[in-house]
């Protein structure tokens, strides 16, 4: 017989939550942005609203996106017209395809983290899907743990619809799980779509910035405590997770969805809002390790759009290197709300290999990360990186 004390401590693991191994998969569909103006104004039958154009490609321009990547096809379009225009009700067929696409492009990102990481798939204990799109019921979490073939004693957890802040959240539960569930090994999924939010062009700035930023991109983790010695391998440690509300900032962001999808709505002091209570969440998460100087840590921010990296890094005094990865991804993929900062996790260790650097967080020990959103809200993970060999 044990006291209920020491069953509920043999319970938990020993160390801290690890990231073990990252995968990732876009859809085959890649849009150059410097053409995809073009491309809007002819499947949504806009051309002749020419000025209207010139001003989406200076805000196309002005993203600082190469290209992106999407499901949705010239074809697909013209087999469902109701996508291409901007107010037709059409939630209907954006959901068909939603909970179709959603899981199967999961499935891709996790069939890759699964490979790294080297386990037998029998071995993942829980599963914490992150979409913002497909709502449905059994959801994409179900879906995802069928299609793979997963234990059917999966501990599931889905969070829905949080937007661009939910990498952060999906990582904060992953670090709970990981190390209050001795031996979990925590399958993480973010899959976006963005097809939720394709319409036709309006006046409306926010909504032209949201066609002008969006891409389709899924991510996927192996997060575990006390990785086994030779077998597994840790890229980086997860020493705290918190989340922030922005003060004063309600309804600087608003993502309603209707009938005809998603529609966005941006304050213009988004970035400004974000930038000004960064330094009062970066204090408070590494007052225990006794650091305050932020161009010493590794930066793993999401790129939500070029203004809200340049708020930050102006405030902050950012040395313009440490948001090298967010600004790459970005480049290379657009905005792909909850997946992008596990995109850039991934981009800064490989580079760090490339460059021959000590650690996955470019040579730092430690580092943070910040996943910017809706509400608004502030995600804060406070990571510790490994050696790359």
């Amino acid at each position: 017989m044990v006291s209920v004390e020491e069953f509920r401590r043999s319970q938990r693991a020993d160390g801290p939550a690890t990231i073990m191994a990252i995968g990732k998969a876009n859809p085959p569909n890649c849009v150059d942005q410097s053409t995809f103006p073009d491309f809007y104004f002819r499947v949504t039958n806009s051309e002749h609203k020419t000025d209207l154009k010139k001003k989406f490609k200076r805000i196309c321009e002005k993203t600082t996106i190469k290209k992106r990547y999407m499901f949705l096809t010239e074809e697909f379009l013209k087999e469902n017209p109701n996508l291409a225009t901007h107010d037709t009700p059409s939630l209907d067929v954006r959901q068909e395809m939603l909970v179709v696409e959603i899981p199967k492009l999961g499935k891709d990102a996790a069939l890759k983290a699964i490979k790294e990481w080297g386990q037998p798939i029998s071995k993942i204990t829980h599963l914490v899907f992150i979409t913002s799109a497909g709502i449905d019921m059994p959801g994409a979490d179900y879906q995802l743990a069928k299609i793979m073939g997963l234990n059917h004693s999966v501990k599931r957890v889905i969070v829905y619809y949080q937007g661009c802040f939910a990498g952060g959240t999906a990582l904060r539960l992953a670090k709970d799980l990981a190390e209050n569930n001795k031996g979990a090994r925590v399958l993480v999924v973010c899959s976006e779509m963005m097809e939720i939010h394709f319409r036709g062009p309006s006046e409306d700035l926010s909504d032209l910035i949201g066609q002008a930023l969006f891409g389709d991109g899924a991510a996927a983790m192996i997060v575990g405590s006390d990785p086994i010695p030779g077998v597994e391998k840790p890229l980086y440690e997860m020493f705290s997770a918190g989340q922030n509300i922005v003060p004063g900032s309600d309804g600087a962001i608003r993502v309603p969805l209707r009938e005809i999808g998603v529609t966005t709505h941006l304050h213009k002091d988004v970035p400004l809002h974000f930038a000004n209570h960064v330094e009062g969440i970066l204090v408070e998460a590494f007052k225990p390790l006794g650091i305050s100087d932020w161009n010493s840590v590794f930066w793993i921010a999401h790129p939500g759009g070029p203004a809200i990296l340049d708020q930050v890094e102006a405030t902050l005094g950012l040395n313009p290197e440490k948001l090298r990865a967010s600004r790459h991804v970005l480049a290379e993929y657009g905005n792909m709300q909850g997946a992008c900062v596990l995109f850039i996790l991934d981009e800064m260790r490989k580079k760090s290999a490339k460059d021959g650097l000590q650690t996955t967080g470019e040579g730092l020990e430690w580092g943070v990360l910040f996943g910017f959103g809706p509400g608004l809200t502030i995600e804060t993970v406070v990571l510790r990186s490994f050696a790359t060999n």
